[in-house]
């Protein structure tokens, strides 16, 4: 179980990587979705040239990769503070 201290020394942690999830599954999704789409950009929810199959496949697809991006960052992040000052983050 965390202490409150660890918790609270994460969090700059946390946000950080948090910030890099976002960054990094952006760019992931962007390569993604060129391939699978042969376009450059994402069809936007108000762009009315895109069906809504296309608009929720895109938006489904981004936040599954910001999800699994976000949770593999985040723990690797915990599992490095927890080698670094031998408490758990969580909890």
């Amino acid at each position: 179980m965390a202490s409150k201290g660890a918790k609270i020394a994460y969090r700059p942690i946390g946000l950080i990587g948090g910030i890099l999830a976002g960054t990094l599954s952006g760019i992931v999704f962007k390569q993604i979705w060129k391939q699978i789409a042969d376009e450059e950009e994402a069809p936007d929810a108000l762009q009315s040239e895109y069906s809504m199959r296309e608009v929720v496949l895109a938006a489904a697809l981004q936040g599954a990769i910001f999800a699994a991006t976000k949770a593999a960052i985040d723990r690797a992040g915990a599992r490095g503070f927890t080698r670094l000052t031998g408490a758990w983050p969580g909890d």
